[in-house]
C-alpha cells in the first residue's frame, strides 16, 4: 500500500504518494518536480524513523514515523531564486564599478608567493578560526581546534589566502598571535581585508558588505580561477557574488565550552585532501561536503581488496 506524506513549503501543501519500499531520497526528487528546489538543497524538518531516529536520504519510507494529519515542513530555495540573486549581485553595473575600484585602489601586498599548480583556499576569520566572542587570557584559547593541523594539510595541495571584513591591522596582529603568520609548517600569500569587498543589495538579504572572489582571480590572473578555489566562512551573504566556490563552516563560538567537542577543521581537512586531486572543483556542492567524504570513503573502501590491498 502506497504511503502518503504531506508536506508544506512556502505557503503550499503537497501530498506525496511513495511505495513503502522507497527512499526520502525518491521523496526529495518527486518534491523537486513540484517545488523546483533541488533535492540536495532541500531539509524536511521532523522526518524521523520509527525509532525516534533522525531520517537519512537512505530511509526506506516504510520505516518512516508518518501520520496522515501530520505534515512535515520543508525549507529550501529554489535553484532559479538562488541564480537570480547570485546573478543580481554579480551583474549589478554599480556592484562591477565597485569592484572595478577596488581592484584599481587595493593594493596586496604578498606574504609567500603564489606557487604553481595549486588550488586557493580562501578563509575567513571570526567564528571560522577564532571566537571573537568570548574572552580569554591567551588568543591561542580562542583558536578554533585543530587549525595548524589544518592550515598544513590544507597546504599541500592549497594556496592560502586569509581574508577578514576587519582592518588590516587587526587581520595582521591576530595572525601573529595565533601563530598563523611564520609558520614553519605552512605558509599564507596574502592578508586581505574590508577594503576589498564591496557594498551589494539583495532582497533576501538587504544592503550589505561581501567578499567577492573576482577580485582574488583578477590580482591573481592565471593562478587562480573560479574552477580551483574554494572559501570558507561562516557567513553564506559573504560569498553571494559567488556562491558555487562557498562552503558554509559551523560557527566558532563558545571556545571555552567547546574546545574539547570541535572537530569541524579535522572533517575539512579530510574533505580538502579528498577534493584536491580534481581538476575541476565547479561541480562540486561545498554544502554537503560530510556526505562527499562518506561516498568518498566507501569507494575507497571497495577498491580494498579482503587484506586491504587494491583489488
Amino acid at each position: 500500500m502506497a504511503v502518503e506524506v504531506g508536506i508544506k513549503w512556502s505557503g503550499k501543501e503537497f501530498t506525496i504518494k511513495l511505495e513503502p519500499t522507497e527512499t526520502v531520497l525518491a521523496l526529495k526528487h518527486k518534491l523537486e518536480s513540484e517545488t523546483n528546489v533541488l533535492a540536495k538543497r532541500q531539509k524536511i524538518i521532523g522526518l524521523k524513523t520509527k525509532e525516534g531516529k533522525l531520517a537519512s536520504d537512505d530511509s526506506v519510507v516504510g520505516d518512516l514515523a508518518i501520520k496522515p494529519s501530520v505534515k512535515f515542513m520543508m525549507m529550501g530555495t529554489p535553484e532559479a531564486a538562488i541564480a537570480a540573486t547570485a546573478k543580481e549581485a554579480e551583474m549589478a553595473p554599480e556592484v562591477q564599478e565597485k569592484l572595478a575600484r577596488r581592484l584599481k585602489s587595493v593594493e596586496v601586498k604578498i606574504i609567500s608567493p603564489p606557487r604553481p599548480g595549486k588550488k586557493c583556499l580562501v578563509i575567513d576569520i571570526d567564528y571560522t578560526i577564532f571566537d571573537l566572542g568570548s574572552t580569554a587570557e591567551r588568543p591561542e584559547e580562542l583558536a578554533r581546534p585543530y587549525l595548524h593541523e589544518f592550515l598544513a594539510s590544507a597546504y599541500e595541495s592549497y594556496d592560502i589566502i586569509i581574508w577578514s571584513a576587519t582592518s588590516k591591522k587587526w587581520v595582521e596582529v591576530k595572525m601573529k598571535e595565533l601563530g598563523v603568520l611564520g609558520n614553519p609548517s605552512y605558509g599564507v600569500v596574502c592578508l586581505m581585508d574590508h577594503t576589498a569587498m564591496v557594498t551589494v543589495h539583495t532582497d533576501k538579504y538587504g544592503v550589505f558588505d561581501c567578499k567577492p572572489l573576482q577580485f582574488v582571480w583578477e590580482k591573481f590572473p592565471g593562478q587562480y580561477t573560479p574552477a580551483n578555489t574554494i572559501m570558507l566562512d561562516d557567513l553564506k551573504r559573504n560569498y553571494i557574488m559567488n556562491p558555487q566556490q562557498g562552503l558554509v563552516i559551523r560557527p566558532f563560538r563558545k571556545a571555552h565550552l567547546t574546545r574539547g567537542t570541535d572537530r569541524e577543521l579535522l572533517g575539512l581537512r579530510a574533505y580538502l585532501a579528498a577534493i584536491a586531486p580534481l581538476d575541476s572543483l565547479e561541480a562540486l556542492d561545498h554544502n554537503r561536503w560530510e556526505r562527499y567524504l562518506e561516498k568518498h570513503a566507501r569507494r575507497q573502501q571497495g577498491q580494498q581488496g579482503p587484506q586491504g590491498g587494491i583489488m
